[in-house]
């Protein structure tokens, strides 16, 4: 028997630029943010750097031709800021071609484009003038949109904005973690909004621009677990939900910033400064779709002083921690927990009435078994099975999920860390850049050939 998904369902692959292109001085392309924050002994794990990468700016043909053997329909990719508009503002029209190249490709091989037009690697140019807290790079950002949007817009019907703006604010402004490498609660509490209000700038353009655009936004959600269903345990959930799931959701229902978080960030003092007459309407733009990453859920636990600064990466939080996950975890350590992305999908369902779901990113990191040229990737593929049963089960009670992106085509450039990390369901070898199929990705060609689960 099969577990089918609904006619139509959409399955498909997602890459980053930064985490595959290489090619990082090539024709014209400007350096941006991960270039410099790379460039830094010590920021990431072997000093590694997105050069050559998977060298994809080189080698796309043959990764679209992997996409058509594996008869994956969908190829959700991004493209790179810096390569466009190297300085953040001047069009370089041979990055444009880059791209131009690969949707031709795409769609001579029957695979849909799906164009995420931001996945972090802001130009370095525009992070002189003060990166994201600065909220001058919206418009720049809207900017950029409608050039993308010109070239490719005749061919290209799906359009993300952001890719979770959780990750571009607060680690890389807020813990540091990730470029540019700035430690600044408070001016990630600003970056944060500001580009929300870039969503909102260039979903505007992209509509103004006419055609049947599809317009998303991709978050990123960790469900909250606690061991003790109690008032703290409660509030200690509340406040990291608030913030890492809320904090970018609720503007973009129209529901503008919850005020429980706001008074949790109210000591910091910049998130409601930085929000100016007109800004939240501008957020709260129509979507076509949400887009959905998961990879694992998080555990929090209060603090018995109510204004102790919290250990969770989050900025601004006071009177909670997060605890260690536990059971079966990830090569990263992350939590499998695939009943949290089943609860995760059916909460959105209830909380973002009428807007359907995709989940743009879920997949996992393991070390990969190679044995007489095939790559075994056993807990991949358990992986997999377990959390696409999990979106089955939440279409069955009722949740409207149009699509699935496997994280990722290909093993690639893990931000810090570096090279150390894979989630590709195409092994690729660093050295000689021999892509080979895993068991995972047969196992999900099957999957697509069946429309469901076996």
């Amino acid at each position: 028997m099969t577990r089918s998904f609904p006619a139509g369902f959409r399955w498909g692959t997602a890459t980053a630029a930064y985490q595959i292109e290489g090619s990082t001085t090539a024709d014209g392309r400007g350096p941006s943010i991960w270039d410099t924050f790379t460039a830094r002994t010590g920021r990431v794990l072997d000093d590694a750097t997105g050069d050559p990468a998977c060298d994809h700016y080189r080698r796309y043909r043959e990764d679209v031709a992997l996409l058509s053997e594996l008869g994956v329909p969908y190829y959700r990719f991004s493209v790179a800021w810096s390569r466009v508009m190297p300085d953040g503002r001047t069009i370089e029209p041979r990055g444009l071609a880059f791209y131009d190249r690969l949707v031709d490709t795409l769609l001579e091989h029957g695979v849909t484009p799906m164009v995420t037009l931001y996945h972090w690697d802001l130009p370095e140019a525009l992070q002189a003038e003060g990166g994201w807290p600065n909220r001058d790079l919206a418009g720049l950002f809207a900017d950029y949109a409608a050039t993308v949007h010109k070239a490719l817009g005749d061919r290209v019907r799906q359009w993300t904005t952001i890719n979770e703006p959780f990750c571009a604010a607060f680690i890389g402004y807020g813990n540091g973690d990730h470029a540019p490498g700035l430690r600044d609660e408070g001016a990630a509490l600003v970056a944060g909004h500001n580009l929300m209000l870039a969503h909102g700038q260039a979903a505007q353009v992209l509509r103004a621009n006419g055609g049947e655009q599809e317009v998303s936004i991709v978050l990123n959600f960790a469900p909250v677990l606690t061991d003790v269903d109690d008032a703290a345990h409660r509030e200690a959930a509340r406040k990291f939900d608030f913030l890492h799931n809320r904090f970018f959701l609720d503007p973009l229902l129209g529901r503008g910033y919850p005020p429980e978080l706001l008074a949790d960030l109210a000591h910091l003092g910049t998130l409601e400064a930085a929000i100016a007459d007109g800004d939240l309407e501008i957020i709260a733009q129509p979507l076509d779709v949400l887009g959905v990453n998961y990879y694992a859920p998080a555990r929090a636990v209060p603090l018995d002083d109510p204004e102790a600064d919290s250990n969770c990466p989050l900025p601004g939080l006071r009177g909670m921690d997060v605890t260690p996950p536990r059971g079966d975890l990830t090569s990263l350590g992350w939590e499998q927990r695939p009943e949290s992305f089943t609860d995760l999908l059916l909460w959105l369902h209830g909380h973002c009435p009428g807007l359907p779901l995709v989940i743009a990113e879920n997949g996992a990191a393991f070390v990969d078994e190679v044995v007489d040229g095939r790559v075994r990737d056993t807990d991949r593929v358990r992986y997999f099975a377990e959390h696409l049963a999990a979106v089955h089960t939440a279409i069955e009670r009722g949740a409207d999920i149009r699509g699935y992106m496997a994280w990722s085509l290909l093993d690639n450039f893990e931000w810090a860390m570096g090279y150390t990390q894979r989630f590709g369901i195409v092994h690729v070898d660093f050295e000689t850049q021999e892509r080979v199929l895993k068991d995972s990705a047969l196992f999900y060609a099957d999957v697509v050939a069946r429309n469901g689960l076996p």
